[in-house]
């Protein structure tokens, strides 16, 4: 697609915005195939606390991509101005172009990795497209970052399950690759050993590796976390314009809390906060309004108490979709109203995302597979399954073994019951 001129880079712009999210990584890199031929894209994006860090194209680079390459780039760009350059990436130099928005609070950085022949020059690019590409990647952070920020309960439940399998993904990999490392430096420093050059030089690549991995982990968990202090700092810096022009005192409670909170949660709370806090202003007789969050017990509570009538209903609270985001995150609404004292709202949110509904085992079966288990769920032996599905009973037992071992079951009769506890 031509991007130059106004109405192309417009229709640019809602193509890719249109998209799912998953798919708005593939789509922008479509659209800027052509006037920047490209292997691969990828992106890091701090306010997506699910999948801050995605891939799309050649799997030959995607693959050996990082977010340890994206962080410097993210760190050191400048917004509104793309950086050209060449980058050592899945074991080359290959040249770059990358494209960093500050259109969100922690910022997001775009990487193309531009596709050039061999042997030729590294052809340079219209500054017209790249401001056009820095105007759309704007554009694409910002929306994003109005998804987040609102808040939206099928986005949350998205956010929720995908950064509950990440961690664990996460910490499984640590977990495993943490003891391999400390089984080979025990190896290693072992006094039987006597080539103490070589186990040195390995003693070192095994500490080197360890430290990666270590760091690896933070740098996850710088994305997809926030201090709770910035994070309530955010949500008060959003509040004060509401009574920058009325009587209402709004104070502030921050969290006595060093700890993080995940990015979804931060994200909820700010946005229950604020419709809270709507519907107190719209209240007869408020003077003054506060708003606290409290870190305890693996919880976070954001509190908006108020002094007016005293006649705040969970009712009331319902245009502003705060139970359903409460909902998507096993959290809960508390309304305490007092007539003549005034009303206490509180929203409490685990800090921990709950287990995605563990997946349909029989998803992992074939469909000749399916067919077998449809009649060993029925008690048919093996002869009469031959019969019926014109194979040999040898196969019949080959399907048989492999759907017990798929199902991790012991038993034609346990596999039989999964079957019908599935149907």
């Amino acid at each position: 697609m031509e991007l130059t001129g106004p109405l192309p880079a417009l229709t640019a712009a809602h193509e890719v915005i249109r998209a799912p999210l998953g798919e708005i990584l593939p789509r922008l890199s479509g659209l800027l195939a052509g006037p920047i031929p490209h292997h691969a894209a990828a992106e890091l994006s701090t306010h997506c606390a699910h999948s801050p860090f995605k891939t799309y194209g050649d799997p030959e680079i995607t693959r050996r991509l990082s977010t340890a390459d994206m962080t410097p780039l993210l760190a050191s760009g400048v917004p509104g101005r793309p950086w050209l350059g060449t980058l050592p990436l899945a074991g080359a130099e290959r040249p770059v172009l990358a494209v960093t928005s500050h259109a969100t609070p922690r910022g997001a950085v775009l990487l193309l990795v531009r596709t050039v022949p061999d042997g030729a020059p590294v052809p340079p690019l219209d500054d017209t497209v790249t401001a056009v590409v820095q105007a759309l990647w704007d554009l694409v952070t910002s929306h994003f970052d109005r998804l987040a920020t609102a808040a939206m309960p099928g986005a949350l439940a998205r956010s929720r399950t995908a950064a509950g399998t990440r961690a664990r993904v996460i910490a499984e990999l640590g977990e495993a690759h943490s003891a391999v490392l400390t089984g080979l430096l025990g190896v290693l420093r072992s006094r039987s050993l006597d080539d103490a050059a070589a186990r040195a030089t390995a003693t070192d690549l095994a500490a080197s590796a360890l430290v990666e991995l270590r760091a690896e982990a933070e740098r996850d968990r710088e994305i997809a976390e926030e201090p709770a202090g910035q994070a309530f700092a955010r949500l008060a810096d959003s509040l004060r314009p509401l009574v920058r022009y009325s009587p209402v005192r709004l104070e502030f409670g921050a969290p006595d809390s060093a700890g993080s909170l995940a990015a979804d949660v931060a994200h909820a709370a700010r946005a229950v906060v604020r419709t809270v806090l709507l519907e107190a202003l719209a209240q007869d007789a408020v003077s003054r309004v506060h708003v606290g969050w409290q870190l305890t017990d693996g919880e976070l509570r954001a509190t908006v108490r108020d002094d007016g009538p005293g006649t705040l209903t969970a009712h009331a609270l319902t245009p502003g979709r705060v139970r359903e985001r409460l909902d998507v995150l096993d959290g809960r609404l508390d309304v305490d109203a007092v007539p003549g004292w005034g009303s206490t709202v509180t929203a409490t949110i685990p800090l921990t995302a709950f287990q995605a509904p563990a997946p349909d085992p029989l998803t992992s079966l074939g469909e000749r597979e399916l067919e077998v288990l449809a009649h060993l769920a029925l008690g048919h032996r093996n002869r009469v399954i031959a019969e019926e599905l014109h194979i040999s009973q040898s196969t019949v037992k080959f399907h048989v073994a492999n759907i017990l071992t798929k199902l991790g079951v012991g038993s034609r009769g346990e596999a039989a019951a999964l079957f019908h506890s599935a149907a």
